[in-house]
């Protein structure tokens, strides 16, 4: 069956195997009969046409218009002719690589330092130097949570209008300024504060910076350089692990505990990397050359490259350019996109089944017998195992350009382990094999930067995309403040509670991966059905003249 033409976004259908555009609305909208002709055959013509949709020059003109429009700051290199070779795509992809994810991934890191270390400094007696328990730690973390959720959709409403190349450096350098004044904290009071104000600084920085890779990559290549990330952040656990193990041993150095010394230093390594950011994160593709890089990153051929892949993958990442802010109207449109809902339901609970566990890990090897030391190092096996797991689960959804289906294994992982978690009688008693229960489940694999890239592609539009991606992450910050409840100072050690909860929620995390698949295949055949329906010339009329954007349009299909 032939698929529709898709003028306003990512491919049409479920992967790109799918023609992009109808053979027959080609013929209908093409002036020129010599098209197919000069490709050689009509199979090889559909085939160009599934790279590049402007090959109809209807849907070029359309498109042209629209970022004529909008101002996008790439519309002069837009050319629907333009070729390349697939060495030279490669070549510019391992550029963009270089100079754009990897300094992400830094940034990544920076967010990871700050947002995490609390874990480290418990193993050094935080709670007990500030006079806290169990129930104000878990305070100090919803605390943290509302207000990281709080800052999502401000922080991309920000974020749009000046650029994430200016809003991300102010963001890191500001956290870091807070991460590095947790060295003074006296109470229960600047605890609870200093939480506050890291979440509503480093609320927004994920989506934020999704947005801006979105610029420069697909949609099959972002969830990939997503892994990158969330590798990124596993391997700052490593890393802070380590060191952590060296500066916690500074404790009574200048009459400070050793988790003082941890958050001044992780701190002013946070602040370097927020300072380098200003000068390391171009506006765009276009704009790498400034006044401090006269000759930029790219050559004029590797730019033209970068734009027209992307714009061909995803017409839509040109209707609004980047300093563009989003209206009320916008705002209020996104929010009632119900076919994003389902998005969202996964964001709030597919992660609260190993959240608790997680958050909980150095507190339970201490409780186990293990001390600050080796604690933080037995922190690491898991990490390890989990870069593995994000990566090799990343790579499936990709070859298989499957989301739901592949996303569903990271919860169908941990419920085996938190079964045993909550029936097997040696939870205290067995220290070792505890330890190696906790390590197992912890190493599941994370589904998170499929997700991301999920609710991205099935955005279909700049301004969708730039807040659907705060509200998916406003529901996973959401989901973090549930399971922040979940494991009570009444439960311990056991928390058979708590655990008994997890089970249940794990089981409908599973159910829910599966009903949304199942809601977006419906979807895509309802709208195949009216789109069948639809003459020659009503099918081309809408492809020129229709005002629907984003996902409503009947010419796009959400991945599954």
């Amino acid at each position: 069956m032939a698929s529709p033409p898709d003028s306003s976004a990512a491919r049409l259908g479920e992967d790109k195997k799918v023609p992009v555009v109808d053979t027959k609305d080609v013929a209908a909208l093409t002036s020129s009969p010599s098209a197919s002709e000069d490709s050689g055959s009509d199979e090889e013509f559909d085939d160009d046409l599934e790279k590049n949709p402007f090959l109809d020059p209807n849907v070029a003109a359309h498109w042209k218009q629209v970022y004529e429009n909008a101002n996008y700051e790439c519309r002069h290199v837009f050319d629907p002719t333009l070729t390349w070779t697939e060495e030279e795509e490669k070549r510019v992809i391992r550029k963009v690589d270089f100079r754009i994810c990897t300094w992400a991934c830094v940034m990544f890191f920076a967010l990871q330092v700050d947002r995490g270390n609390l874990q480290q400094a418990l193993s050094d007696n935080l709670l007990d130097d500030l006079g806290l328990n169990t129930n104000d730690y878990n305070y100090g973390t919803v605390i943290f949570l509302i207000c990281f959720l709080l800052a999502e959709l401000p922080s991309q409403l920000v974020s749009k209008k000046l650029g994430p190349d200016r809003w991300i450096p102010i963001q890191i350098v500001i956290w870091s300024v807070i991460a590095i004044s947790q060295c003074a904290m006296k109470d229960r009071s600047g605890f609870l504060a200093t939480r506050a104000l890291l979440g509503l600084l480093e609320g927004g920085f994920i989506p934020d910076i999704v947005l801006w890779l979105s610029y420069f990559y697909t949609s099959r290549e972002l969830p990939i350089r997503l892994s990158y990330f969330w590798t990124t952040l596993s391997l700052t656990t490593i890393i802070t692990s380590l060191l952590a193990f060296a500066l916690l041993h500074l404790r009574g150095v200048n009459g400070w505990a050793g988790w003082r010394w941890l958050f001044l230093v992780e701190g002013l390594i946070t602040l370097t990397i927020g300072l380098i950011s200003f000068i390391n994160m171009p506006a765009s593709i276009v704009q790498t050359k400034t006044w401090f890089r006269p000759k930029g990153w790219f050559t004029d051929k590797e730019v033209a490259i970068v734009v027209n892949r992307v714009l061909r993958d995803d017409p839509s990442k040109g209707d609004m350019h980047n300093r563009q802010a989003i209206t009320p109207r916008r705002l209020w449109s996104v929010l009632k996109e119900y076919d994003l809902w389902p998005m969202y339901a996964i964001g709030l609970i597919c992660f609260i089944p190993q959240g608790p566990v997680n958050a909980y890990l150095t507190l339970t090897l201490r409780s186990l017998g293990f001390d600050p030391f080796k604690t933080n190092l037995l922190t690491i096996p898991a990490t390890a195992f989990h870069i593995i797991s994000l990566l090799i689960i990343t790579r499936i959804s990709e070859y298989l350009n499957q989301r739901a289906l592949i996303s569903v294994w990271q919860n169908i992982w941990t419920l085996p382990c938190i079964i045993a978690l909550r029936f097997w009688p040696g939870v205290i008693d067995n220290a070792w094999g505890t330890y190696a229960l906790i390590t197992v489940l912890l190493s599941y694999p994370y589904c998170h930067a499929i997700n991301v890239a999920w609710v991205s592609k099935n955005s279909n539009n700049v301004g969708t995309r730039t807040i659907a991606s705060a509200l998916y992450n406003i529901s996973v910050q959401m989901g973090h403040v549930i399971y922040s409840f979940i494991y009570l100072d009444h439960d311990k050690p056991y928390y058979r509670e708590g655990n008994t909860k997890l089970i249940a929620i794990n089981i409908l995390s599973i159910l829910l991966f599966l009903a949304t698949k199942a809601y977006y295949v419906w979807r895509n055949r309802s709208k195949e059905k009216v789109w069948r329906a639809m003459s020659e010339a009503e099918r081309a009329d809408y492809v020129r003249n229709s005002g629907v954007t984003g996902c409503k349009r009947l010419d796009f299909r959400f991945a599954h």
